[in-house]
């Protein structure tokens, strides 16, 4: 197919060369032109419109704000290829997928939501769980786009925002896991117990699961090296309160995991990876 990407971050820089080596033709466009550039076999663009013109959009760019700058306000919809199907990979607000779908809807293309589950180590190896939710016949027409990036694609029902929802859900689930094992720690720290050895323990039986046996380790060793860091951690948490909120749900643990992460940033611990907010409550 011909596809293009846009936004070359972490991310984005780790899927695009298994789209290259499953045979598919992608172009990229990205707002540092030099990391598009970096990328083997692909033609960099010069605009977010120019990639409309594809079969097929993959974007995966940080927040809210760039979504909307780079897709919405720069007017890319207008021109762009009927048979496009705009696949949005990126963690956004429930808010901003409904008007992406409308948006969409009137300029005539496809929108398909693809939020995926793994760091960017998981993306190299194509190894990502993709959480997909739209129309039927759009996302079986890009199924083998999301085959060459990820290991299985969960299909999710017919609204985007669908998708969403279990993607803030998960990471939210996440962050509530590795802050439970940044307290337990701190327990068991105080009565002569390791973590390194509380963690191996619960962390290969009554919580023997890829996210805890990572964060685990990390919490375990007091490394924080960064694969998905803590400003974009803080921004998922605050989307699940946030979509908490507009059902008038209360999720009183988020709000302490928002709470430890917001230290965490005051105390410039922002390049680290999004479990260092595990620490926090290891200082009290």
């Amino acid at each position: 197919m011909k596809v293009s990407f846009i936004g070359i971050g972490a991310m984005g820089a780790a899927m695009v060369p298994n789209l290259v080596r499953a045979g598919h033709n992608v172009s990229v466009w990205n707002r540092n032109r030099a990391a598009a550039e970096a990328i083997e076999g692909v033609t960099v663009l010069d605009t977010p419109a120019e990639a409309f013109q594809a079969d097929a959009v993959m974007t995966m760019l940080a927040n809210d704000d760039a979504v909307r700058g780079v897709i919405l306000d720069s007017g890319a919809l207008a021109g762009a290829n009927k048979n496009c199907v705009h696949i949005m990979m990126a963690t956004i607000s429930l808010g901003l997928v409904d008007e992406l779908a409308a948006r969409h809807r009137e300029a005539g293309i496809g929108y398909v939501s693809a939020p995926v589950f793994g760091v960017p180590a998981a993306a190299a190896g194509a190894q990502l769980n993709v959480l997909a939710a739209g129309d039927p016949q759009a996302i079986a027409t890009v199924q083998p786009l999301l085959d060459a990036v990820g290991r299985q694609t969960w299909r999710l029902g017919d609204d985007p925002k669908r998708a969403n929802v279990v993607k803030i859900s998960g990471n939210m689930m996440i962050a509530q896991a590795f802050t439970a094992m940044g307290e337990a720690a701190y327990l068991s720290e105080s009565y002569g117990v390791s973590a390194a050895d509380l963690l191996n323990v619960l962390t290969n039986t009554l919580f023997a699961a890829p996210s805890y046996q990572r964060y685990g380790g990390f919490i375990a060793t007091n490394t924080f090296e960064p694969g998905f860091k803590l400003p974009l951690g803080l921004k998922d948490v605050n989307l699940a309160l946030s979509a908490a909120l507009a059902r008038g749900a209360v999720l009183p643990v988020a709000e302490q995991v928002r709470e430890n992460m917001q230290q965490a940033m005051a105390q410039g611990l922002e390049d680290r990876d999004w479990s260092v907010a595990a620490t926090i409550r290891r200082q009290r």
